[in-house]
Formats: C-alpha cells, structure tokens, sequence
C-alpha cells in the first residue's frame, strides 16, 4: 500500500469506539456522512444485536453494512436484509443457563451474551451439555458463538459483498473482541480510551477517546492523509 487514498474502507467498533454509553454524538454522524461522501465505506461492526439499535435510536442506514452479534449476523441497512452467518443458540444452554440463575442473559439470533462473572456458570454448562462454542470477552459484557465465529468473520463477508480486500480497510476499536478484526485489516487504530493490550497491537492510538477519535481518524482518511508516515508513529 504506497498512499493513503489505498484506504477504502473503515471497519469501527461501536461501544466505546463510535459511541460512549450507546450514545453517538452529532459530530460522529457528520465524520461518518462525510466520510461516505467522500467515497469511503464505513462498516459497523459490534457485539450488540440489532435489535439494540432500535432502543438506542440509532439509524443504521447511515452505515454501508453492518456485522452484528459479534461476526454472527449480517446486515445491509439499505435494504434491511439480514444474514445469519451462525447456527441459532443453543436452547438447551439457554435453558441451563437460567437455572444456574443467570438472570443478565440476553439471547440473540445466534448470540448468548451475559456478564462476568457470570463465564465461569456458562464454561461449566457448556462442558455438562457438550457443545463446542467459545466464550469471548468485551471489557465485562461475556458472548458466547460457535467456534470460527467473530468480529473478522463477520467483516470478510461483508467485505466480500462490497468487493474490498482486507487490506484496503482501516480498523478501529476498544476492546478484546476488537483484536480479531483489527489484525485483519490493512491499518489498525486504537481508540485513546482502549484497553492496553489493543493499544500495543494498533498501528496508531488516537488522541480523543471514543467518537472524538473516530472523527480524527475519518478527518485523516477523508483528507488522504492516513499514510504510511502516519503509520510509522503512535500519536498520543
């Protein structure tokens, strides 16, 4: 990749990277429209489930697909057509997982996700069951999916609609289920506000946290300025 107009894409997280709190602000929503404008995709790709989004009144037209449920489900806003790239959860877990009394469960399309510490009951439900699914962390939110299943899958199918390479795509995000599609993609950014261990990974470190970051960072590929200059230093 010789220059920084290569950037065709940006892939971002959605707690803590685009949104504080479910929450985005104005200024998000204007980086994200001129970013578009400018020609740029932008992919939203979360651990929520869509049915989230509604309760937090965000429109997710504004984004050219969106990977939810953590890589599990995928969705084109435009014409609201969903894919599910996962088996449906397991009813037997869901059902254990209650008497055990895990009461912060919340069951998707193809997602358990509850809370810690609530991992070590599903570790012990899943191995008396025997079912094969992997357990993945998000700051204190616990997802459990099929193995194989995460923020990189779910980015590559969408990738794979929009006729991108990983490597055209800058990533950003906050958090340990970040890892996967960060080290994916062409460029990886780490939010101000993201954990240590995603920071050391990233090409570079924002200097705003959260939606402040993600407006930086869509500031320097809209105006062409994400090269490999940039990429050679950590701004802090």
């Amino acid at each position: 990749m010789d220059t920084a107009s290569a950037w065709k894409a940006l892939a971002t997280d959605f707690d803590g990277t685009l949104a504080e709190d479910g929450v985005v602000l104005p200024e998000v929503y204007d980086a994200v429209s001129r970013a578009r404008d400018s020609g740029i995709k932008v992919i939203l790709v979360t651990g929520r489930e869509l049915r989230d989004f509604e309760a937090l009144k965000v429109d997710l037209r504004v984004f050219d697909h969106v990977v939810a449920e953590n890589g599990a489900v995928l969705l084109d806003p435009a014409t609201n057509v969903q894919t599910l790239l996962a088996p449906a959860p397991s009813e037997p877990l869901v059902k254990m997982l209650q008497e055990h009394g895990v009461t912060s469960l919340s069951v998707g399309q193809t997602i358990i996700a509850t809370c810690v510490p609530h991992e070590i009951t599903a570790v012990e439900c899943i191995k008396v069951l025997g079912l094969e699914l992997t357990i993945t962390f998000n700051k204190g939110a616990v997802m459990i999916l099929p193995p194989g299943v995460n923020k990189a899958s779910g980015l590559k199918a969408a990738l794979k609609l929009l006729g991108l390479n990983p490597g055209e795509v800058v990533a950003v995000g906050d958090a340990e289920n970040d890892h996967a599609f960060l080290t994916l993609c062409g460029c990886a950014v780490a939010v101000d506000n993201a954990l240590p261990s995603l920071k050391e990974k990233a090409h570079f470190v924002t200097q705003g946290q959260a939606g402040e970051g993600v407006v930086q960072l869509l500031n320097l590929m809209i105006q062409g300025e994400l090269s490999p200059a940039v990429l050679a230093q950590v701004v802090s």
